[in-house]
């Protein structure tokens, strides 16, 4: 009988321990993500599920071109491309990325871009037009979906404060057939 109430007794600190573990890593190392809507495609679709690293940005900024996901004002969470670092100029003219008076690529956009017949794919901008300043405010970002024509971005939100930032977005483990990196 003790014998098999000290079994009972290692089972239950196994799974305690489990539970507390799982609950660390979730809240604070990774968390699962499920992208909802279609303002990331072509890069990310509607329903596909990520991995959040949280620890990403605890010593640091986001880099350019990351793919973040924050507390968004509508106390939902959104999943954008970093565009703007603070202290940058964010400009977009004739469907080009201008940052700090600096023409950049986006080949995330080629697919969409080749699709547009009326017009260009991301209206032409300042960052004054949109946030009301010339540079992104310190402590800010300014973000923006991959599908520009149907994104609610910083175009609309204004910058995201860093604090708001929940981690960079990486890894699609679902659908099974789409697993990978993205960048």
């Amino acid at each position: 009988m003790a014998k098999k109430k000290n079994e009972l007794w290692e089972w239950t600190k196994a799974l305690l321990i489990a539970v507390v573990l799982a609950a660390v890593i979730r809240y604070f190392l990774f968390a699962p993500i499920v992208v909802d809507g279609l303002s990331m495609r072509p890069t990310l679709q509607d329903q596909d599920r990520m991995i959040v690293n949280k620890l990403s940005y605890t010593v640091g900024e986001p880099d350019r071109f990351d793919i973040i996901v924050f507390h968004a004002p509508e106390n939902k969470d959104y999943i954008k491309r970093v565009i703007g670092l603070p202290g940058d100029t964010v400009e977009y003219r004739d469907d080009i990325l201008y940052v700090n008076g600096k023409a950049y690529e986006e080949p995330y956009l080629d697919e969409f871009k080749s699709q547009v017949i009326d017009g260009p794919l991301t209206e032409p901008f300042t960052l004054e037009d949109k946030i009301g300043e010339t540079t992104v405010p310190e402590g800010h970002l300014f973000v923006m979906g991959d599908n520009r024509r149907f994104s609610k971005d910083s175009r609309h939100i204004g910058a995201v404060p860093m604090e708001e930032v929940l981690g960079k977005a990486s890894v699609i483990y679902w659908p099974i057939e789409d697993v990978r990196l993205v960048n």
